[in-house]
């Protein structure tokens, strides 16, 4: 006999229990039919896709064999991996006539690194302006910067080197050296340290995010310092992003682009979304007669601070020939052969793009912006950010192939260039490097 469980219920108990089936009874669970759903996953896509550009920092690197180079493989028939577009492109360099350059190494803050490349207690080789330097954060968080080559028998203290208090230690016998003075401190195994044992120490400054050393090819005393932005250090305005170039030319010619006021509606005029390749975005008629962008510039030296140039441009975009919008003024300043402070004022708010240029080698730089805005900006600062990613490529699609021309033919209209070059000047000196051409190292 199958055992049967009884269950004594109260008449309530009952009463509730039936209640309760009769509303489950009515509960209609509510279809979601494809569109629904479509739709649904569309919207949380948009919210994520505005969380995105709100708060994501962008990081675009781009490599020499990135911007400008296309030509070389696109005859190819098949894939080029990334190694063979590298060996093409230096095949190709060897080839390029560059001109009577002036000396190579400009006098002035140069920047080296990023705040956030290098950590306390933390030491990074560089080799630029024709130098080979170990940048290292002290343990109080304070950059300091030493020749990379240890006296005793050459070894490179910035690989495998340990930062020990506001020292640096030789990864191979363990000389110290003071990051302040450059002197050596401590030879482990001996009693007495060598006075003659020191390296050179160079002037160094941390701003805006940035790691500046001081070169002088005469070995001269910083002669101005660099300006730290309120914004940018109070954090009242956000880190929108970053970009970062390899580019095949002359520092100069970075630099002079400012005052080459002609080329802004020559080749900036199309619509960014014509893209960065040479000839093609000239060939964009279409676009061109529905969208394109107007400049007007103005380059001038600073009247009061020699070093400074001072940057004019009046932008906007313009729908079918004659309707004007996003007009944006831009508030510029070269300060010294390198640094460059955009100000970008919207009629929403402003955005503030910092560049770097640092001189890898004589035909080779790195070129850095990062740009910064308020926090209400973020969403449009990312919009401009990818216009100036794409503009900026058509300058270096020209910057990698062309060559120098000490004396150009200018019209009168182009009497800036002639300005910017004089007032370029002041940043060489007697003993500023010239380039020297060895097929040899270049083969090698």
């Amino acid at each position: 006999m199958a055992n049967e469980t009884a269950f004594n219920l109260t008449n309530f108990e009952k009463r509730s229990l039936h209640l309760f089936l009769l509303e489950a009874d009515d509960f209609i669970v509510p279809e979601i039919n494809f569109t629904s759903f479509i739709y649904f996953t569309i919207v949380i896509t948009f919210l994520l896709f505005i969380a995105y550009l709100q708060f994501w920092a962008f990081d675009w690197n781009h490599e020499l064999c990135d911007v400008g180079y296309d030509f070389l493989w696109e005859r190819k028939s098949l894939w080029t991996s990334r190694a063979a577009r590298r060996q093409m492109v230096q095949d190709l360099r060897k080839l390029r006539h560059i001109g009577d350059l002036p000396p190579v190494y400009p006098n002035g803050w140069i920047a080296l690194f990023e705040s956030g490349d290098i950590k306390s207690g933390q030491v990074k080789h560089i080799a630029a302006l024709g130098e080979n330097l170990a940048v290292f954060r002290s343990d109080k968080g304070e950059i300091m910067i030493l020749d990379a080559y240890c006296p005793h028998l050459g070894a490179n203290l910035a690989i495998g080197g340990v930062v020990k208090g506001d020292c640096l230690q030789c990864p191979f016998h363990g000389w110290t050296f003071d990051g302040a003075t450059g002197l050596c401190v401590d030879i482990p195994y001996s009693d007495k340290v060598l006075n003659v044992a020191s390296l050179k120490k160079w002037f160094s400054c941390e701003a805006n995010e940035f790691i500046y050393v001081w070169y002088h090819a005469e070995r001269s005393d910083p002669l101005w310092h660099v300006e730290e932005i309120a914004q940018i250090k109070s954090g009242e305005w956000w880190f929108r992003g970053r970009n970062e170039f390899i580019v095949n030319s002359h520092v100069e010619d970075i630099s002079e682009n400012a005052a080459d006021t002609a080329h802004l509606n020559a080749i900036h005029s199309q619509s960014m979304l014509a893209g960065s390749k040479p000839g093609c975005y000239n060939n964009a008629q279409t676009l061109s007669a529905f969208f394109k962008h107007k400049w007007r510039a103005d380059w001038t030296a600073d009247p009061i601070q020699q070093h400074v140039g001072i940057i004019q441009i009046e932008h906007c975009v313009q729908l079918f020939g004659s309707v004007d919008l996003m007009r944006i003024n831009v508030e510029g300043k070269q300060i010294g052969p390198t640094h460059v402070k955009l100000q970008l004022n919207t009629s929403i708010g402003p955005i503030l793009v910092l560049m770097e240029v640092t001189p890898l080698e004589p035909l080779l730089q790195r070129v850095v912006h990062r740009f910064y805005c308020p926090p209400h900006l973020m969403i449009y600062a990312a919009i401009v950010m990818y216009g100036e990613n794409v503009m900026i490529k058509r300058d270096i699609g020209a910057w990698n192939h062309k060559k120098y021309k000490k004396r150009p033919l200018v019209t009168k209209e182009e009497a800036m260039l002639q300005n910017h070059r004089r007032w370029y000047r002041q940043f060489y000196s007697e003993h500023s490097p010239l380039f020297t051409f060895r097929r040899d190292a270049i083969d090698w």
